[in-house]
């Protein structure tokens, strides 16, 4: 014949249940919140490329040439986006930005540095960033063989 369980072994498998409820819970809440850290993050990186749209010529944007006056005068802009752009590809690089996202950002900076006015700027600045920009670098280097491919 079975004995029932006594009071304090029932009391104890409903303390090791509840105590293993409030660990998933509370690991459930951690991988939430990095999950909205995360995009947080990487919508300011959004907003920073937005800003930085707003300060580059429109002609720049629509794919055409800039006159060498218009150059000279949105370097600085342009320097900014490539600074951006660098970064970008360095979190990536280093795991800080998600596929999904680094996707559509790879795309983006794909095209833009496919742009005439863009491909000015680049090599305008090229000689001056020895040490620097080398992941954006590695990236075009990726580009400019896709475009020989072709």
């Amino acid at each position: 014949m079975m004995l029932p369980p006594d009071f304090h072994t029932v009391l104890q498998d409903i303390a090791a249940l509840a105590t293993a409820l409030g660990v998933f819970f509370a690991a459930r809440q951690l991988y939430l919140a990095k999950g909205q850290a995360q995009s947080q993050f990487e919508d300011s990186l959004n907003g920073q490329y937005r800003v930085l749209l707003r300060e580059l010529p429109l002609n720049a944007l629509l794919g055409k040439r800039l006159s060498e006056e218009a150059l000279q005068e949105s370097l600085s802009a342009f320097f900014r986006y490539f600074d951006l752009s660098n970064e970008q590809a360095f979190l990536r690089s280093t795991g800080r930005i998600r596929d999904a996202t680094w996707s559509n950002w790879e795309e983006g900076i794909q095209q833009n540095m496919g742009r005439p006015a863009f491909q000015q700027a680049w090599k305008r600045m090229l000689p001056d960033l020895d040490g620097s920009f080398d992941e954006l670098k590695r990236l075009e280097g990726t580009r400019q063989e896709r475009v020989t491919q072709q």
